[in-house]
């Protein structure tokens, strides 16, 4: 089975002769990095098979390729979120695809809500750990079948970032004379959005130890860190998240896209300073190089002839083609009957007794 995101790579490659070794997702407002590419090649998300739309403001929709100080790049002008509707996979798959194009070092900048009441708008958050309530809830870019030829079936996120890459971040603030708008060891959390968070909410991610929030870049890091790559996280502090009755103004998406607007070019500085063959080179070079060897899987081979393990048989309707392989659907579904209905009598039986 060749997965969408080999389609869209094997794409790309015959599109284009870059092999980017960085990629950069860009978040709300942050596309102006794309126009710092060297001899860019633009494609439009609708032109390259297998893509999303990308529905949101600020996401332009295009996937430049260019160089940055001598390096090979890619920049997403635009990313997919869960919450326009687009599954986990969907989310992550340009993540993917960058590492079947050559891609080492991923860096993922969003437009945040400033959980930590000592950061302002405009202060420039580089992440250092995350929490993703949707994704420790199930929802989770690496659920179902593991592809084990991009990575293992049980990777862990405990060094997603890397220090050596954030320390290159707060070297280039100081050299910038930016120091004083960028904040280092922050703490993401990722909530599935579109609406803001409530006051309570806002709260107990504070009470976790959460710097900012956003409704992005946790499935990207993910999916990243499973495939290999070396990571890079910035946010963007565009509004401050409501904790209180006294800090009462909700946040909007024009506030965003206005905070973005002026201060988004710090961002960009950071990025392009870093991206430079004389600062990352080196660390670029020390990065193994992938090769992605599709191979027969067990467990999608069991999925492939038994819809039980797929999620094709129904024991409800009784349509299933290998009705042997649901003995186990047929059962649970059975238990789960035989539960309620004990628990009706249970009821019933109460009800009686209390006539």
């Amino acid at each position: 089975m060749t997965h969408n995101y080999e389609k869209v790579a094997n794409f790309l490659k015959s599109k284009t002769t870059f092999r980017p070794e960085v990629g950069i997702i860009c978040g709300s407002g942050l596309s102006g990095l794309s126009k710092s590419l060297e001899n860019a090649v633009t494609f439009n998300y609708a032109d390259i098979p297998g893509f999303p739309s990308a529905t949101v403001a600020g996401h332009t929709g295009e996937l430049v390729f260019g160089t940055m100080g001598g390096v090979q790049v890619v920049c997403m002008r635009g990313r997919f979120h869960f919450y326009e509707g687009n599954s986990m996979d969907q989310v992550v798959m340009p993540v993917r695809a960058m590492r079947l194009l050559g891609v080492k070092l991923l860096i993922v900048t969003n437009a945040a809500g400033g959980l930590n009441p000592n950061f302002e708008v405009g202060d420039i958050v580089v992440i250092q750990d995350h929490f993703g309530l949707p994704t420790i809830s199930g929802n989770h870019p690496l659920r179902g079948v593991n592809d084990d030829a991009l990575g293992p079936r049980f990777p862990s996120i405990t060094d997603a970032y890397d220090v050596k890459l954030q320390n290159m971040v707060l070297d280039a603030a100081k050299a910038l004379k930016l120091d004083y708008k960028v904040r280092p060891n922050g703490t993401y959390c990722f909530v599935s959005g579109p609406c803001y968070e409530s006051k309570a909410e806002s709260k107990f991610l504070r009470s976790i130890g959460g710097d900012s929030v956003g409704m992005s870049t946790v499935p990207e890091v993910i999916a990243a860190k499973h495939c290999g790559m070396q990571i890079l996280g910035l946010s963007l502090v565009t509004n401050k998240a409501v904790v209180d009755d006294v800090h009462t103004v909700a946040a909007t998406h024009q506030e965003v896209l206005e905070a973005v607007e002026a201060s988004g070019v710090h961002v960009e500085a950071l990025v392009k300073h870093i991206i430079n063959k004389k600062v990352i080179g080196s660390y670029l070079a020390a990065q193994p190089e992938f090769t992605y060897s599709p191979k027969p899987n067990a467990h999608a081979a069991v999925a492939a002839t038994c819809p039980a393990q797929s999620g094709a048989c129904c024991p409800v309707s009784g349509q299933c083609p290998k009705k042997e392989c649901c003995v186990g659907a047929h059962t649970g579904l059975a238990l789960a009957i035989a539960a309620v209905a004990a628990g009706l009598f249970y009821l019933a039986k109460v009800h009686h007794n209390h006539k």
